[in-house]
């Protein structure tokens, strides 16, 4: 075999090893984005396991809240209907869109049963909804780590992948693209507090 021929072969095997090489990365990336939404799965579930406590301990004092305790549970089933598909489909847009608006009324409708409770001294001293309420804080905590370390991985497995050269090889290895997850807080619970100095 001539020297060209030798050349050549050298090229198309050092192409091979390269594409090998981002393949894995993205791989590698894909993975850690993955592993990271499980960790939000986790957390999320707990969340949606403590919130039928807290309406089951709130009942007997919010007899007359029966539109807050259904809009609770409505929400909480939506969100358990959302969070099953991202968990399904890490990345995917439509799916993370879908929990993120899920996740967001659900923050809305706890937010206002728990004002609700503001109005109930009794219910606010009651040890099992504060157990309940202490429990969701603390989740309410882990969840939004984790989806920070979630958008994370998820912003790195992106770069990567729109990177020259993995660009080439990324689409036609079936790299899509990966979608962060929103912040699940309601726009109520987003809003910046009013301080007033009067």
């Amino acid at each position: 075999m001539e020297f060209g021929g030798w050349i050549g072969i050298g090229v198309v095997v050092a192409l091979v090893l390269w594409a090998i090489a981002i393949y894995n990365r993205l791989v590698t990336l894909r993975n850690r984005f993955k592993n990271a939404f499980a960790q939000i799965d986790v957390q999320l579930k707990r969340r949606y396991d403590l919130i039928p406590n807290l309406v089951e301990a709130a009942k007997g004092y919010l007899q007359h809240e029966r539109q807050t305790l259904e809009a609770v549970i409505q929400a909480r089933s939506a969100a358990v209907s959302a969070e099953g598909r991202a968990a399904a489909a890490p990345g995917d847009p439509e799916a993370m869109r879908a929990l993120s608006q899920a996740e967001g009324a659900l923050g809305g409708a706890l937010g206002r049963l728990l004002a609700v409770f503001e109005a109930y001294p009794d219910l606010k001293a009651n040890q099992n909804v504060m157990q309940v309420q202490e429990e969701l804080v603390s989740t309410e905590n882990k969840v939004a780590f984790s989806r920070q370390a979630y958008n994370d991985s998820v912003m790195e497995y992106n770069t990567e992948r729109e990177s020259f050269p993995q660009v080439v090889v990324a689409g036609p290895l079936g790299f899509g693209p990966a979608a962060l997850l929103e912040s699940t807080e309601s726009a109520e619970e987003r809003k910046a507090p009013k301080v007033s100095f009067q």
